[in-house]
């Protein structure tokens, strides 16, 4: 079980993303979260409780083929991070989950016998942490919900001993501090694990991805496309973008492949016929804290 008295708030929200927010850019923050939240319940991510407790193995509706990429990461993620350092430690873990989003993988891990708290910007009913209550009423000793920021965790140092940045690194503003948050926040001896974030081999393919973004946004997004494009985010990663920002925390990132479905792992030959820019691919990626 998790204690309480080892969530509180670290600093305040004038200090996020190393003390240069200004009033007005938290403001944009704020607007960011009502659009993002609005925009997802717009796809259709809101889900009824029994599709809740079947992720990451949604099987139908209109998401189900982006769900079965995040499976496999999932299992991936579970056969080679998560069992193997909950068998080196000899106990359950403390996890925290960064991006939880509706907090799936929090339960997941519940489930499994360790302590997650969840841990994201949005509370909202749609696929923010308000929709998480199910979860949190099944294994209520096992999941915590936390409202925050990655460049401000609430939490102590040393405070877990896995920090799972869950489809949710390519949402941070500055990735040196926001991995430097994480390394604060972990045990030594835990990790620190990438899931489900873009990755290119390019800069100049993960570049052109955005300017793709940017372009399309208004027919996207429609009238929420300022708010959503208004927050300077990496958007993308590359291994030596990764390894630049973590060279002061002396890692050693290791990738973990993963086995995508058959279409997926074909979309590199199916954009080079067509003439299109290289796609990312995601798998699993897991730094040691010393």
């Amino acid at each position: 079980m998790i204690e309480q008295r080892a969530i509180g708030a670290r600093i305040g929200a004038g200090e996020r993303y190393g003390g240069a927010l200004s009033c007005c850019v938290i403001n944009v923050e704020a607007r960011f979260r009502e659009a993002y939240g609005a925009h997802r319940a717009a796809e259709g991510r809101a889900l009824d409780e029994d599709s809740l407790f079947t992720l990451p193995y949604l099987t139908r509706g209109p998401h189900a083929k982006q769900w079965s990429v995040r499976a496999r990461t999932f299992d991936a993620f579970v056969d080679r991070v998560l069992v193997p350092a909950s068998q080196a430690r000899g106990r359950p873990l403390r996890v925290l989950d960064l991006g939880a989003g509706n907090a799936w993988l929090s339960w997941r891990v519940a489930r499994a016998g360790h302590d997650a708290v969840a841990l994201d910007l949005r509370d909202d009913d749609a696929d923010g942490l308000g929709a998480a209550r199910p979860y949190a009423a099944e294994q209520h000793q096992r999941i915590m919900r936390v409202v925050g920021a990655f460049q401000a965790l609430p939490v102590h140092d040393s405070f877990a001993d896995m920090v799972v940045f869950n489809a949710s690194l390519h949402y941070a503003v500055d990735l040196a501090v926001t991995l430097a948050e994480a390394w604060r926040v972990t045990m030594a001896g835990g990790r620190v694990v990438i899931l489900d974030s873009p990755f290119y081999r390019r800069e100049s393919d993960g570049d052109a991805m955005v300017v793709e973004k940017r372009r399309q946004a208004r027919r996207q997004f429609g009238e929420r496309a300022d708010a959503l494009m208004a927050l300077p985010f990496i958007e993308y990663l590359t291994a030596p973008r990764l390894h630049a920002a973590s060279t002061s925390l002396g890692v050693q990132w290791r990738r973990h492949r993963v086995r995508y479905p058959l279409w997926y792992e074909l979309r590199p030959l199916a954009a080079r016929v067509r003439g299109q820019r290289v796609p990312s691919r995601f798998d699993v990626w897991e730094g040691v804290v010393a």
